[in-house]
């Protein structure tokens, strides 16, 4: 039986100015990637002071400099309507690589955050 289910994967964010990269193995039982979001203990920072780069099995989702915000969602928006759609992505290598660039903003000062990179997963049962 196939299952939709969501998974977290977290980076932190700990130099201002810095490039921060992390790579992430996925679960064996996923099959599809359908969707994808980012969130924050900080979502000032990550609104006005992030970009990201989003690759999946080594193919590039979102290119470096891609602005954080845009992928981020409000509580105003349907739970079933969040997530960015990829489509159904395979998996391939099952790793995910997320880099962020925290960039000087003139209102927002830094602290050290979270990032949080949800994915809207399909997975099959393990025999």
């Amino acid at each position: 039986m196939i299952t939709r289910v969501k998974r977290r994967y977290d980076i932190q964010i700990t130099s201002e100015n810095g490039l921060h990269t992390k790579t992430f193995e996925l679960d064996k039982t996923i099959i599809k990637v359908h969707g994808l979001l980012l969130e924050s203990n900080r979502d000032d920072l990550l609104f006005y002071r992030t970009t990201c780069k989003i690759e999946l099995n080594r193919e590039e989702i979102f290119p470096e400099g891609y602005a954080g915000k845009l992928l981020m969602t409000g509580v105003n928006v349907s739970p079933n309507d969040r997530y960015y759609t990829l489509g159904g992505l395979e998996p391939g290598n099952g790793t995910v690589r997320l880099e962020c660039k925290d960039n000087t903003h003139p209102l927002i000062a830094f602290t050290a955050f979270r990032i949080s990179l949800y994915l809207d997963c399909e997975i099959t049962p393990s025999a």
